[in-house]
């Protein structure tokens, strides 16, 4: 009886393991794949050119160097270095941001998807945190300075603020090639076309008057 109630055990952990084997690829199986921005195809990524006409400038970027136009309501701006703007990080699985904030200016509270980011302040100083999932919704905060560096986990909701008197600058990479970002506010007023007002004035017990007086700033 034990005989096969170990031998079952194996089966399963064998079959198991062969089902993840052939139910996902998580690396690339060629040296690179860099994207064909002009392609029309329809997959999950951008198709890949020809390899052999790879150039060097595949995979440079100039243009971090340049500040972001932080003359918006929130106050920063998200410059991104994507698949767009690097066709060689095409299915490699990581991508790259710059957050400029003016003087007390905010990343708002937003999600990625698809991404775990990490961020280092180089320059100013931030506030940064994010909320842990339900029922716990723990916020989790502090103030980073020049040279710190920070993690907010895939998809939970994050923010930043510059809770300084002068320009900060941070650099932040991101575990996907195409993270999304989910930015809270926009999505639950911003929607096209709207979420009835009575259904948020019920998720965030308030009168359906204020509701209105949101939606309408998106």
């Amino acid at each position: 009886m034990a005989n096969g109630v170990i031998m079952l055990c194996f089966l399963v952990l064998t079959f198991s393991g062969h089902y993840m084997v052939v139910a996902s690829d998580p690396k690339p199986l060629q040296d690179f794949c860099v994207a064909d921005l002009t392609s029309s195809a329809r997959v999950n990524g951008v198709p890949c050119k020809d390899p052999s006409l790879a150039q060097a400038n595949d995979f440079s970027f100039s243009g971090l160097h340049i500040s972001g136009n932080t003359s918006n309501a929130v106050g920063s701006k998200v410059t991104p270095v994507g698949v767009t703007q690097l066709p060689g990080l095409n299915t490699l699985g990581i991508s790259l941001v710059r957050i400029d904030y003016a003087p007390w200016g905010l990343n708002p509270p937003h999600t990625h998807p698809r991404a775990t980011e990490i961020i280092t302040v180089l320059e100013g100083s931030l506030l940064v945190g994010f909320v842990t999932s339900n029922p716990d919704n723990r916020l989790i905060s502090k103030i980073l300075y020049k040279g710190d560096v920070f993690v907010f986990p895939i998809g939970l909701v994050h923010f930043q603020q510059n809770v300084g008197n002068v320009n900060a600058v941070a650099i932040a990479g991101l575990s996907s090639q195409n993270p999304g970002v989910i930015t809270i506010a926009n999505t639950v007023f911003g929607s096209n076309p709207s979420i009835a007002n009575d259904l948020l004035a019920k998720a965030f017990q308030v009168d359906k008057t204020i509701i209105d007086q949101i939606q309408g700033m998106f």
